[in-house]
């Protein structure tokens, strides 16, 4: 039995051993799938865990509240790594009552075919517990159009979904009080940008609803249950969904014999001594995009490049680009340059992507290559670098 407070619970379990989370985004250090037990006059299961997981899952719900019935399940969020054991659940306690919103019902049945033993809430309904009383608040859009957060209005917890959630499992320790948290807050950037990123309208929206309430606790459905940490948790969001960024560099290039990446390197060496001291170099078919899109998010200033491929653009750093763009990032310097061997598109293409989906704000020339660096490139990109750095820097 895991403690948070006042007879909330952890039941969650961890993954080691899944490779990609959506089958998109790196798992070097595993995720934790949390769930959490309400033990009140009725007990109220909060979320649920990926399917798979389901064993451990129910075996740590035994341990906490033994022969007791669970009385309500609330579903925050019906993605499948929260709401997956649902099913099951209902198997093992029959008359246990699923508490969501009207959207949360519609995909409830689309996904497992439940529509019986419901209660639908609304903005700012609230559940009566016994002595906890949870109160329900929508956040659509963070990151799916159902999502809601439930607010223990008795304990001041948050369970909050999605939000504050971040990579990695948890390794003994469930409380942030109880851990070194140094490797979470990389992971909290990394998860948000390639999660949540898109939305950053809707956090804000949602932050407005939660603003003067008082949190002892932040309970996510992924990472550490946050306490001591949740004024930095919710500085971090609010920074992340205004889209504000730190002086820095993010260089993301392309390269097949290595003539790009010298041309990168170049750019790299004049930022730096023009002042630039975060500066970090991606090659896009080497480095998963995962991390690139985390740094992106990081740091104002963007210079990519790559060559001329079967008359188009590089292949990764198409799928990049198109990745960047659906984030809908904003505040944003960005730079570009190009290589090819007989047929000139990269350049062109690069352009076309800021214009009509990036919409950065362009810094100098871009550079255009043909077969190698020669004194002239090495130059435009020297000064493409130092443009770059002066906007960065301003």
């Amino acid at each position: 039995m895991q403690t948070i407070t006042d007879n909330i619970y952890y039941v969650g379990v961890n993954d080691r051993n899944k490779h990609l989370f959506e089958g998109l985004w790196p798992l070097p250090n595993g995720v934790s799938y949390n769930s959490y037990i309400i033990d009140d006059e009725k007990v109220c299961l909060i979320d649920t865990v990926e399917v798979d997981f389901f064993i451990p899952f129910i075996k740590n719900i035994q341990q906490t509240i033994g022969d007791r019935p669970i009385d309500y399940l609330v579903i925050n969020h019906m993605e499948p790594d929260h709401s997956g054991s649902m099913e099951l659940i209902r198997k093992y306690y029959p008359n246990i009552t699923i508490v969501g919103n009207k959207k949360t019902f519609g995909m409830m049945k689309g996904f497992y075919g439940i529509s019986k033993n419901t209660k639908e809430v609304k903005n700012g309904d609230v559940l009566d517990l016994g002595s906890h009383k949870l109160q329900f608040v929508l956040t659509p859009m963070v990151h799916w159009p159902e999502t809601m957060v439930t607010l223990d209005t008795t304990a001041n917890v948050l369970f909050s979904g999605d939000a504050f959630g971040c990579f990695g499992a948890l390794n003994g320790g469930i409380l942030d009080s109880q851990i070194n948290c140094d490797t979470f807050w990389l992971e909290m950037v990394r998860y948000y940008s390639n999660i949540v990123g898109k939305y950053g309208t809707p956090v804000q929206n949602a932050l407005k609803k939660l603003a003067g309430v008082k949190l002892d606790y932040i309970c996510s459905t992924h990472g550490p249950v946050w306490h001591e940490n949740i004024g930095k948790v919710i500085s971090m969001y609010d920074s992340m969904s205004k889209y504000e960024t730190e002086p820095g560099l993010v260089i993301c290039y392309g390269t097949m014999y290595g003539n790009t990446e010298r041309a990168a390197e170049a750019i790299a060496r004049a930022a730096s001594e023009a002042g630039v001291k975060n500066i970090v170099m991606y090659n896009v078919s080497k480095t998963h995009h995962s991390y690139i899109i985390r740094d992106v998010f990081r740091y104002n200033g963007l210079i990519v490049g790559a060559p001329t491929y079967n008359t188009g653009l590089y292949h990764e750093m198409e799928v990049l680009l198109s990745e960047l763009a659906n984030r809908d990032i904003k505040n944003h310097y960005i730079g570009w340059f190009g290589n090819y061997g007989w047929a000139s598109k990269a350049v062109g293409k690069i352009q076309e992507w800021n214009e009509t989906r990036l919409h950065f704000e362009q810094v100098g020339e871009p550079v255009e290559i043909c077969q190698s660096l020669n004194e002239l490139t090495a130059h435009q990109c020297e000064e493409l670098g130092i443009n770059m750095a002066e906007a960065i820097l301003k």
